[in-house]
C-alpha cells in the first residue's frame, strides 16, 4: 500500500505539470539517478521549490539537470574557499523579521536570503547568527508550530541534534538514537526526512522516531528518473486502486501493476469510455482510501464511477461551485487536496469539497513537484 501511495503521488505530480529541465552542464555535474548519489543539503525556497544541494551544483525540483549553485546564489563565488553547502533550511516564524529567509550554512559561516538576495551583513559566523549552534554542520530543517513545541530549527551534526529555539534563541541538546547520522535534513508536506547516504528516513522532528519501514532508497521518492515509459509523461489524471495504477492520458487510460518495477497490463491503452464509462479526457481524479468510488473531474462537473461494477458507469453529476478548472486532486485519510496552479486547497471530505461555497486555507505547492507522505 505504501509503495502504491507513493507511487500515485508522483504520478500526481505528473499532472500537475512537467516544467522544462535545464540543459545539460559539463560531465562534472552530478546525476541524481546513479548509484550512491548522496546529498549534502536540503530546503525549499520562497515559492515551494524544492532545492537540492551536492557539491558545487543545485538540482531545483525532483527532476531535471543540476545547474551550478553559484548561478542562483552568486556570492557563494566569493567564499569559494569554504567548500560546499553543508546544511540550509528556510526560517518558518511568522513574528520574526526573519520569516521566509533562506539560510545556507558553509563551514562556519551562514548566509541569509530573502527574495532570491543576500541580506545585508551576511555572510556571518554561525555563532553570531545561531549561538550554541556548532561549526561544519550535517544538516539542518525548521520546525514550526504545532510540529514542534515551539517555533524550532534542528541542526545535526554527527549523532548530536541541536533544537534551536526562534524566539529566546534557547538551545536544547537532545538524542535521536533511532535515526542515521544525516548528510541533508527535508521538510515537506508536514513531514520530516533525513538523508544519509543515497538512503532516507523519515522521522519524527520532536523525538527522533523513524516508524516504518526505513531507510528506503531516495532516488524512488525525490527523484524522477526513468522507471515509467513516455506514457506517464504529461497525463492528465491519476488514481490507484487495489495495487493498480491508472493514469488518463487525453481519451486513453494506462493500466499498471505496481511492484518493483511497476508492470505495464497487456490490452493497454483502453478509451476511458469503455474503461470508467465517460468520455475523455478527464481533468483530475481520485479515489479514498478503503473506497471503491473513483471520482472523476471534467471542467466544473465531477461524476462517479463504481469501480467494482461491471460495465462500469459514470454517474452522480454534480457541479463544483469552486473552481472552474481543477488541475489534480487526491484523497487520503485526512481530507481532500484540490490543486489548481500553483495553490492547493485541504477539504475533509469530498462532500464538502463539492457542497463547499467558500475556499478554504490557500497553500503554496511546488509547480515541478510536491512530496507526499512517504
Amino acid at each position: 500500500m505504501k509503495l502504491l501511495a507513493r507511487t500515485a503521488c508522483l504520478c500526481l505530480a505528473l499532472a500537475l505539470t512537467w516544467a522544462d529541465s535545464p540543459e545539460d552542464h559539463a560531465s562534472a555535474a552530478p546525476d541524481r539517478c546513479v548509484e550512491g548519489f548522496e546529498l549534502d543539503a536540503a530546503t525549499v525556497n520562497e515559492e515551494g521549490i524544492p532545492y537540492f544541494f551536492q557539491g558545487d551544483y543545485l538540482f531545483k525540483g525532483f527532476h531535471g539537470n543540476a545547474d551550478l549553485a553559484n548561478e542562483t546564489f552568486p556570492e557563494l563565488d566569493e567564499h569559494h574557499h569554504l567548500g560546499h553547502v553543508d546544511a540550509a533550511f528556510r526560517m518558518h516564524y511568522e513574528d520574526n523579521p526573519d520569516h521566509d529567509h533562506l539560510f545556507l550554512f558553509l563551514d562556519h559561516t551562514v548566509f541569509s536570503y530573502y527574495q532570491h538576495k543576500l541580506e545585508d551583513g551576511f555572510p556571518k559566523n554561525i555563532s553570531e547568527v545561531f549561538p550554541g549552534i556548532p561549526d561544519h554542520l550535517d544538516a539542518a530543517v525548521e520546525c514550526p508550530k504545532p510540529e514542534c513545541d515551539e517555533d524550532s530549527v534542528i541542526f545535526l551534526k554527527g549523532n548530536k541534534i541541536y533544537q534551536y529555539h526562534v524566539a529566546t534563541k534557547a538551545v536544547n541538546e537532545k538524542e535521536f538514537s533511532s535515526m542515521p547520522n544525516c548528510t541533508a535534513a527535508f521538510r515537506f508536506m508536514e513531514h520530516y526526512y533525513c538523508f544519509h547516504g543515497h538512503m532516507f528516513s523519515k522521522f519524527d522532528p520532536t523525538t527522533g522516531d523513524v516508524h516504518g519501514r526505513y531507510p528506503k532508497e531516495a532516488r524512488d521518492y525525490f527523484t524522477r528518473c526513468s522507471k515509467f515509459s513516455e506514457e506517464s509523461d504529461h497525463v492528465d489524471a491519476v488514481f490507484s486502486y487495489e495495487d493498480h495504477l491508472y493514469m488518463i492520458k487525453d481519451d486513453q487510460v494506462f493500466l499498471y501493476k505496481v511492484g518493483e518495477p511497476h508492470t505495464h497490463l497487456d490490452g493497454y491503452p483502453k478509451p476511458v469510455k469503455e474503461e470508467l464509462g465517460i468520455e475523455g479526457p478527464i481533468d483530475a481524479a481520485f479515489v479514498c482510501e478503503d473506497h471503491h468510488i473513483a471520482h472523476l473531474i471534467k471542467g466544473q462537473k465531477i461524476y462517479s464511477v463504481e469501480l467494482k461494477a461491471s460495465p462500469r458507469v459514470a454517474s452522480n453529476e454534480r457541479t463544483i461551485s469552486l473552481f472552474k478548472k481543477v488541475d489534480a486532486a487526491m484523497c487520503d485519510s485526512k481530507g481532500v487536496k484540490v490543486f489548481v496552479g500553483n495553490h492547493f486547497y485541504h477539504f475533509e471530505s469530498t462532500m464538502v469539497f463539492v457542497a463547499g461555497r467558500a475556499l478554504p486555507e490557500q497553500h503554496r505547492v511546488s509547480l515541478e513537484l510536491f512530496g507526499c507522505d512517504h
